[in-house]
């Protein structure tokens, strides 16, 4: 049988990518000899392929990586751009520094590893098979080298919000009106995604975060408990999948429904959050207020994001803007939902670097793609607010997911 490749990562996009992890490494760890990727999501950055094995990246420009698989070399071989010769199957971490030495390119201690990418179990079990061989922390280099998107990536991008906009601007409101319970919520809204191309799957990098569709919350379920790493809370389908929307949760028509749920295609995430309002509602002036607040908010982010601007001064200076207008209470989140950033890096996962948030002090660059987030929760109404998906510029940050930030009010 002969096979070709869905869509094959240009020969030039993986040489890119290896150059900049290379570079982001110099800086983090330059004592390492190279780099041994573990998670799916970063193997296939690096090389086109979601592959189940290692990648190792030797820092030497003149050795090419070399992809260790456990399973599935020929799917391997047909997506990325390295030599086939360079896609080696094994069976054990025990094989790993024999395989590469032959291959020219050998493990020399101290070498980078991908540590948030395997378990604590495999982690040691990698260490035992590494005898000798020193292991250091790899994890920001790679965090960092994704955060500045190609071409190839941002034309990726740019179609998924575009796609993403007019599925919660256009389709969704179509299907929209009270009394519909959040589950049936979304439904609706995974009915217009999917029309819009929507992939269904969607990734987090952070150990332990998951997402399914996002989030559906209608009035006060947007201030309901919530694990999530956001500022939107949400009943969810159920206690062990707290995502989507709950069945037993009606829509009322004097509530605000917001929905903050991501949009993925081919592997490159958007995230955009929508308020929706039921033409008959009375708008309090509180959720007007607060409305207000976050699109001030929301539009001096955008305006701002030009390379060199640092996140954690961007981030003060949102929260500046709220505490003079005396709006702290229920700013991104109420109570323990309230979170310490106001927009986060998205790519390949949705919870990428950098962040606008204090502990981020490095300039950003042209062409890092962020999603700008101020929330507002209401006590007994819900939450307000809107999220979009920028690229950084020099005539600062450019929308991905549409330029109408506004509520929708729903005839």
């Amino acid at each position: 049988m002969s096979f070709v490749s869905v869509e094959r990562l240009p020969d030039c996009e993986m040489a890119q990518r290896v150059a900049n992890l290379r570079r982001h490494a110099q800086r983090h760890i330059p004592q390492a000899s190279g780099i041994l990727v573990c998670a799916r999501l970063s193997i296939y950055h690096l090389c086109g392929s979601w592959a189940n094995g290692v990648l190792w990246v030797p820092m030497d420009p003149a050795q090419e990586p070399v992809l260790l698989c456990r399973k599935g070399r020929e799917r391997s071989i047909l997506d990325s751009p390295l030599a086939p010769e360079r896609i080696v199957a094994f069976t054990s971490y025990g094989q790993l520094a024999g395989i590469v030495r032959d291959l020219g390119a050998p493990l020399v201690s101290p070498i980078g590893v991908e540590m948030n990418g395997l378990s604590w179990t495999l982690g040691e079990l990698l260490r035992s098979r590494l005898a000798g061989i020193e292991c250091v922390s790899a994890d920001a280099a790679l965090s960092w080298s994704r955060t500045v998107k190609t071409s190839w990536e941002l034309e990726k991008l740019t179609l998924a919000g575009q796609r993403h906009n007019a599925a919660l601007t256009q389709t969704l409101p179509q299907a929209l009106q009270p009394g519909m319970t959040e589950h049936e919520i979304a439904l609706a809204a995974w009915d217009a995604f999917y029309a819009h191309g929507h992939q269904g799957m969607m990734r987090m990098h952070n150990h332990g975060e998951e997402i399914f569709l996002g989030h559906v919350a209608a009035g006060d379920s947007g201030n309901y408990p919530s694990v999530f790493n956001g500022p939107l809370g949400l009943r969810g389908s159920h206690p062990v999948l707290p995502f989507m929307g709950y069945a037993g949760k009606i829509w009322h028509k004097h509530e605000p429904l917001a929905l903050d749920c991501g949009f993925c295609l081919e592997g490159y995430h958007s995230d955009k959050t929508q308020i929706y309002w039921h033409s008959s509602a009375v708008i309090p002036d509180a959720a007007r207020k607060a409305q207000d607040m976050c699109l001030h908010v929301h539009n001096f982010l955008a305006e701002n994001l030009l390379p060199g601007a640092i996140p954690a001064e961007l981030y003060q200076k949102g929260m500046d803007l709220v505490r003079k207008a005396g709006l702290e209470h229920g700013f991104m989140g109420l109570g323990g939902n309230k979170v310490g950033f106001l927009g986060h890096g998205i790519g390949l996962a949705i919870d990428e670097w950098p962040v606008i948030a204090p502990s981020f002090t490095t300039p950003l660059e042209e062409n890092m793609v962020l999603a700008m987030e101020p929330k507002m929760g209401i006590d007994g109404l819900g939450m307000v607010g809107l999220e979009d998906t920028f690229v950084v510029t020099p005539a600062g940050g450019r929308c991905l997911t549409g330029s109408n930030f506004s509520p929708i009010i729903l005839a």
